[in-house]
């Protein structure tokens, strides 16, 4: 398994379907080992949730939307968030991702959490935001929060991810 390059990279988004498509600009969001991707909304958890081995007994909490302030920013206390991102990501069968915090975030004391990338995932991916800092958090709309890195598996997958979230949230703004 090997991380993939800049170039690697650009070559995967000028193929049908992009590894990444609707970018806000791919010169600056794409870097040397990955891609950044950037905050379309921010959404506060107001009931629990659950899972347990079977996903039949999943319930995921209601959310509601934290609305942009008129500058396109939104000050956040100290919790935990379900962020969206503007971002569409297609992996292909060979390629599977992890994503990690942009060192700025960090830096001011909040932290992005998520799963693996699956390879043959496609869809418009939801993330946990948590803010430590005690004075809490700015962040604005379009915001870069983290930066997805691909790596090449040793061989295609033979049946890619198949789950729920496929193509989930696509045509939600």
């Amino acid at each position: 398994m090997s991380m993939l390059s800049h170039d690697e990279l650009v070559s995967l988004i000028n193929k049908k379907p992009p590894l990444v498509e609707q970018m806000i600009d791919s010169k600056i969001q794409i870097q040397p080992n990955g891609i950044e991707l950037t905050l379309q909304r921010v959404e506060v958890h107001e009931t629990s949730g659950s899972i347990a081995f079977d996903n039949s007994e999943r319930k995921l909490p209601a959310t509601k939307n934290i609305d942009f302030d008129d500058g396109g920013w939104i000050h956040l206390p100290k919790g935990s968030y379900k962020i969206v991102f503007n971002e569409i990501v297609n992996i292909p069968g060979n390629i599977a991702a992890i994503a990690k915090p942009r060192s700025s975030l960090l830096r001011c004391g909040a932290t992005v959490e998520t799963a693996v990338w699956d390879a043959g995932y496609s869809g418009r991916s939801e993330s946990l935001l948590v803010v430590y800092n005690e004075n809490g958090f700015k962040v604005k709309k379009d915001a870069r929060v983290l930066q997805l890195l691909f790596f090449r598996l040793g061989e295609e997958v033979e049946k890619g991810y198949c789950g729920v979230y496929q193509n989930e949230n696509i045509k939600k703004l």
